[in-house]
């Protein structure tokens, strides 16, 4: 039934029982309670109904627009509470400068539970190859040896369910999971073409995270501009915040219980910040690969010039980017005639692209 009918409904049944209710002032308070319910239902099937519409708005909207959905979780405390208010309305903001579709979860007072509408907004995200899906978490996490959960208002969701949710999302994605022992969410979502960054380096950093609190700012301060480029990369982001957080603890005089890792070559291990010099990483993992070209190749407030490059050609140029970086890594097992011929190669045609 539309929801027009279910109003006209209600307003026939209200005009009715009015009338009879004049003739018995014992009736009015039948009338009373009666309207009270079908005001209460009428109400909330226009709650279901506008969270359907929007759903099918977002996936109208996002078609060609990168999408930011910023989540709040439960605060546990007030003083979390405002702490995180904070935090997304400076996701929000650097968002709306971006120009994004910007969504935030979590901080309306009226919805006692946010896991289905989370899970609904995110299977609502339409397919684009080259415009990605940003999704933040702001809360607390736990972590009982076995499953990682974020906390919401309501039943929390686990790694692995967001897991599942981001599958069928075919689309570039970040995660950011600013929580206390948020790491097994970067061991479950690590993925090609995905970049996943986490507070902690394990699930046994408990205690709560700041990194978040250090994050969003990073996002539009020109001091975490690193390589001068004009716009501030994901992995710029992540090694200003992870600077900041380690300046708090020392500051302090506190012992750290947290370390933020980055993941984006969907290996699963993660990279600290304190492996990088710049934007260039200069450590080596024991297994896997390093990580931070392909965050390094993300703005959420990409420059003039950057914005100008047709999505098409700043794909092609990303993967030129990939190929040098793999290219560099294998120096040492190549004669060194074969290195540059194949390098000068590659920057000839990164070159003819900035050129188009």
């Amino acid at each position: 039934m539309s929801l027009g009918m279910k109003l006209w409904r209600a307003r026939s049944g209200l005009v009715d029982a009015a009338l009879w209710m004049m003739r018995s002032p014992r009736r009015a308070w039948w009338f009373l309670g009666m309207g009270v319910f079908l005001a209460v239902a009428v109400l909330g099937d226009m709650a279901d109904e506008a969270r359907e519409g929007g759903t099918i708005e977002v996936a109208s909207a996002a078609s060609n627009s990168p999408v930011l959905l910023v989540v709040v979780g439960a605060p546990g405390e007030a003083e979390y509470g405002s702490n995180f208010l904070r935090q997304a309305s400076q996701w929000e903001a650097a968002g709306r400068q971006a120009g994004v579709l910007v969504l935030t979860l979590g901080v309306d007072a009226g919805a006692p539970s946010d896991r289905d509408r989370l899970q609904r907004i995110i299977e609502s995200v339409p397919s684009n190859p080259h415009l990605p899906f940003w999704l933040v978490l702001i809360g607390h996490g736990t972590w009982d040896g076995k499953q990682a959960r974020f906390n919401l208002r309501g039943p929390d969701f686990t790694a692995g369910e967001l897991a599942a949710w981001l599958q069928p999302v075919r689309r570039p994605v970040v995660v950011v999971n600013t929580a206390s022992a948020s790491a097994p969410f970067l061991m479950a979502l690590a993925a090609t073409n995905r970049v996943v960054i986490t507070a902690t380096r394990s699930g046994d950093e408990l205690n709560y995270a700041r990194f978040g609190e250090h994050l969003a700012p990073a996002l539009t301060d020109p001091a975490s501009d690193l390589d001068k480029d004009g716009q501030t990369s994901l992995l710029e982001a992540f090694l200003t915040a992870s600077a900041r957080v380690a300046e708090f603890y020392k500051t302090e005089g506190r012992l750290a219980t947290e370390h933020a890792l980055v993941d984006d070559n969907g290996d699963g291990l993660g990279t600290p910040a304190d492996w990088f010099r710049g934007v260039r990483a200069v450590k080596k993992p024991k297994e896997g690969k390093l990580d931070g070209l392909r965050a390094h190749q993300i703005h959420l407030l990409p420059s003039p010039g950057e914005k100008a490059l047709p999505l098409d050609l700043r794909a092609r140029r990303d993967a030129l980017e990939a190929r040098v970086a793999e290219l560099r890594e294998a120096k040492a097992s190549l004669p060194e005639e074969d290195y540059y011929r194949q390098l000068e190669a590659i920057l000839l045609e990164l070159a003819r692209l900035q050129l188009r």
